[in-house]
């Protein structure tokens, strides 16, 4: 093995065993118990909607495996933003990937963590962040209120390990296709494509408490 690659095993083992461990003190902030697998985030940026002209959301980026298989894909680090919601993670973060814009804050409330950029359209949205406890009325308004936020074209992503749709569709409003079954992520998992329809124009309902 060369130096390079025991370099980067050992920087994956220890990313494991901090992840591991946050998860332990904060599960409810937690969208998983281990860092996604190269293979499994180079599949949610396949599917992402990278290809439309401006910036990109990445909601819950962890320690940066699907920032980097963005940065990979050639995506420049200055159209991402990265909003994370756990502190020393976005230090890490911004370390790494010093020339993405990388926002300690909270996915779930983009007004205030997003400030003076509130207005901004995005091309793609990327979502990590944990939304299984919420009700599915929840889940979906959420969703439409992400989609205010894209320009035309693009669409949301989301990792999950569920077997169904973690955001069931709204006929008229929103379609939902999924990747094939990534079996080398820890547990195996997919990535959920949503797709805003055109002809939906009506304002999201406010997000139930």
């Amino acid at each position: 093995m060369t130096d390079n690659a025991k370099a980067s095993s050992a920087g994956r083992g220890g990313d494991w065993a901090r992840f591991l461990a946050n998860w332990v003190r904060h599960p409810g902030q937690m969208g998983a118990v281990a860092p996604s697998s190269p293979s499994y985030c180079a599949m949610m940026v396949r599917h992402a909607s990278t290809d439309v002209d401006g910036p990109i959301l990445e909601l819950g980026p962890g320690l940066g495996v699907v920032t980097k298989a963005l940065i990979d894909k050639g995506v420049a680090p200055e159209r991402i933003t990265s909003i994370e919601y756990e502190g020393d993670f976005a230090r890490t973060l911004k370390q790494r990937f010093p020339r993405v814009n990388v926002i300690h804050g909270d996915g779930f409330d983009l007004d205030t963590t997003l400030g003076e950029r509130r207005n901004e359209k995005f091309a793609a949205i990327l979502l990590a962040i944990p939304i299984v406890g919420f009700s599915q009325e929840k889940r979906q308004a959420l969703l439409r209120g992400y989609f205010e936020r894209l320009r035309p074209g693009g669409n949301v992503t989301q990792l999950s390990y569920l077997v169904t749709a973690p955001i069931k569709p709204l006929p008229g409003v929103f379609t939902v296709s999924s990747s094939p079954i990534v079996w080398d992520n820890i547990p195996p998992a997919r990535v959920w494509i949503y797709t805003p329809l055109a002809g939906d124009t009506r304002p999201s309902a406010p997000v139930p408490a």
